[in-house]
């Protein structure tokens, strides 16, 4: 599949501080790409760097195999934490105005508008606007070049969970029809719900990356389905023993993460010597905030 967007060996110092400390990742085109990280790790300025806003201070940014100049960074469209509107024009001024800067010839203003669900408000002063109006009109200007790839820093930051479901449903029709879509956010939820890949940074460096099916099919410990619901003192037995490590019980269904090489058959082994019967075991998949707070916990 072809790559979008490649960075590779990124390094970036900001007052005295280098931010970006070999940045590596790959976005093939058609990605809805998530990139997390906590507060401070480097995310925006990885995205800064990646628009042309901040040269590396080595390493290189490719954008569909091009070196990322001006022809390459027109094929992108971006929306940052500060929306860049101009308050005292309308919704409809604001675009007409960048679409002049872009050097757009026939802006397609109403359908964008239609788009971001704001044919309504088009003749309205933009500092009127709610965060997630500005949020979605700043979008709508980010479309107005038709660009094959589109970034966002933090989408949903300050957005009320009607907004925020917006504009999550908004990204998915982009990717749907086939735009390649690259967005930061510290929000793991959000990621999960709308990303098929992610990298995870951690002060300025790439600690996770992949498929997101794939990455949580690598979680610790089993799920276990029982023929029946166990006693109070079955799951007391089971929790006092730290080899299987009990963790969670819920009905029939008992989660363990058990010691190092306690696998699939010294598990049901043991549960079967319990008198336990069992209908299923299987690998239990982790959450993004799992993997998460691992990486992050083994960098403390």
């Amino acid at each position: 599949m072809e790559t979008a967007i490649a960075l590779r060996g990124v390094h970036k110092g900001l007052g005295g501080r280098e931010v970006l400390r070999g940045i590596t990742l790959e976005v093939r085109r058609g990605d809805v790409f998530g990139y997390l990280g906590p507060n401070g790790a480097g995310k925006t300025t990885t995205i800064r760097v990646l628009l042309g806003l901040l040269e590396p201070d080595s390493g290189e940014v490719l954008i569909f195999g091009e070196r990322a100049g001006p022809g390459a960074r027109a094929r992108i469209g971006f929306v940052l934490e500060s929306d860049g509107l101009f308050d005292g024009l309308t919704a409809v001024e604001n675009l007409e105005l960048f679409a002049r800067l872009y050097g757009v010839k026939r802006p397609r203003i109403g359908e964008l508008l239609e788009l971001v669900g704001l044919s309504r408000e088009g003749r309205e002063r933009a500092g009127r606007f709610s965060r997630g109006m500005r949020q979605r009109l700043a979008l709508a200007r980010a479309l107005l070049h038709d660009p094959e790839i589109l970034v966002l820093d933090e989408p949903t930051a300050g957005l009320d969970p009607s907004g925020q479901m917006e504009l999550r449903e908004l990204v998915r029709e982009l990717a749907a029809a086939g735009r390649t879509v690259f967005f930061s956010s510290h929000n793991l939820d959000e990621v999960e719900r709308l990303c098929n890949r992610i990298a995870l940074i951690h002060r300025g460096k790439i600690r996770l990356q992949g498929e997101v099916a794939e990455l949580r099919a690598g979680g610790r410990g089993y799920v276990v389905e029982l023929s029946a619901e166990p006693t109070a003192a079955d799951l007391e037995e089971l929790g006092g023993d730290g080899h299987l490590g009990l963790v969670e019980a819920r009905g029939r269904r008992l989660t363990f993460d058990p010691a190092d090489g306690i696998g699939i058959p010294e598990l049901a082994r043991a549960l079967q010597d319990r008198g336990l019967g069992i209908e299923a075991i299987y690998r239990r998949r982790a959450s993004l905030e799992e993997l998460y707070r691992r990486i992050l916990a083994e960098e403390a």
